[in-house]
């Protein structure tokens, strides 16, 4: 009789159990999901093997932090602009094709990450959310951005690296508080006079890219503390360099701060001081 129970008890648990597998059908039940860290309502469904976004997520208007990233979504809905609360939107490792214009709705956006997707536009909408402060486009296949960017004055770190960019697009030299700019491995030739706005730069990524060159305007960065320059096709250096005086070293692991320049086609007499140190080079352009 007691096995009988039993078994019935099992049955009962493993409905229960079944019905907690349908748990991201009804708004109610993805609720439960949500946890409050540091006074925001944050809600995870990544790494869930979404095709589509659950229509019932809409309804969850008090979530501020919503990660839906490493899933297989394609589109997002236009029912985005709901979420008018989110401050931090994680769309990174999915197969989106472009983002909604409808995200320009979301006011109180603050992070955007949407790397490693198939982006190959982004909607000039992007430009209302003017409390932008990080934005990640990397590894998609981007050639351009709109200029609707340029109001994202309080942007203080942008990614764009791994995309087919051949110019940095103009919006990016009215991003006047970037302290962070990636663009590695993109098809950079060359870096505008432009560049000379972005004062409070601290940390500038080019490696990889194929810049021939690099401006006087770019010694005007004074702040820099990591400049990566691998991997391109620099045959010299502006001799206005040696101002750039928080480059402490010649660096080598990626994740170093100081000069990054090793893999470029330098000259002779350029190539023979930096042998010497960074602050050899230094000298030396002082000097002359």
């Amino acid at each position: 009789m007691g096995g009988i129970v039993c078994t019935e008890e099992m049955k009962e648990e493993k409905r229960r159990s079944e019905g907690r597998e349908d748990s991201l059908t009804s708004a109610d039940r993805i609720r439960r999901f949500t946890v409050k860290q540091f006074g925001y309502n944050v809600l995870s469904l990544a790494r869930r093997g979404l095709k589509e976004v659950p229509d019932e997520l809409w309804e969850l208007l008090e979530l501020d932090k919503l990660n839906l990233s490493l899933n297989s979504l394609t589109v997002l809905p236009s029912q985005l602009a709901l979420l008018s609360n989110l401050v931090v939107l994680n769309l990174w490792g999915n197969q989106l094709s472009n983002l909604p214009p409808e995200i320009g709705q979301l006011r109180k956006l603050r992070v955007l990450f949407a790397y490693r997707n198939r982006l190959k536009e982004v909607p000039e909408e992007l430009g209302a959310c003017t409390q932008l402060e990080v934005l990640s486009l990397a590894n998609n296949q981007l050639s351009s951005l709109p200029a609707s960017l340029s109001n994202l004055t309080q942007l203080r770190k942008l990614n764009l690296s791994h995309n087919l960019i051949t110019h940095i697009p103009g919006c990016v030299y009215n991003m006047k508080a970037l302290v962070f700019l990636h663009l590695a491995f993109n098809r950079l030739e060359n870096l505008a006079e432009n560049i000379q706005a972005l004062v409070e730069l601290r940390i500038l990524i080019v490696e990889g890219n194929s810049i021939h060159s690099l401006p006087k305007a770019l010694c005007c960065l004074t702040r820099l503390e990591l400049l990566n320059l691998d991997f391109n096709d620099i045959k010299d250096v502006p001799q206005e360099m040696h101002q750039l005086s928080r480059l402490e070293k010649l660096a080598c692991h990626p994740l170093d701060k100081g000069l990054h320049i090793v893999h470029n086609p330098l000259l002779k007499p350029v190539k023979e001081v930096l042998e010497g140190g960074l602050g050899a080079l230094f000298n030396y352009l002082r000097a002359g």
